[in-house]
């Protein structure tokens, strides 16, 4: 376990106006470049969560038409099968390199 400089909270103990990364983003806000303030530390310390001070978050950046099709063009190239080619629907899993069919040996069967 390192050690830290941050406040330490218990779980469900964080002081008004912190907020961990997920909650910013829930209402719309991110760290906004700003340092961590706090931590929250639970399952006796195996887990943390860094806090952040929400009167320096900053808005989220709004989605630009260019970024929305680069992340597009990257869920694409997750779910294509280098094997077959084909828009598998579903994002491949690393752990098999191909889609389900071309995994099982059927694509070779049709």
């Amino acid at each position: 376990m390192r050690a830290s400089t941050l406040p330490i909270h218990r779980y469900r103990a964080a002081p008004a106006g912190l907020m961990t990364r997920r909650q910013l983003r829930a209402v719309g806000l991110r760290p906004g470049g700003h340092d961590p303030v706090g931590e929250i530390r639970w399952r006796r310390g195996r887990r943390t969560a860094y806090l952040y001070d929400v009167a320096l978050a900053a808005p989220v950046r709004p989605m630009t038409p260019g970024r929305a099709r680069a992340l597009a063009a990257a869920m694409l190239a997750r779910r294509t099968c280098p094997d077959c080619r084909r828009d598998a629907g579903y994002v491949i899993p690393t752990s098999l390199g191909c889609c389900w069919p071309c995994s099982s040996g059927e694509a070779l069967a049709a």
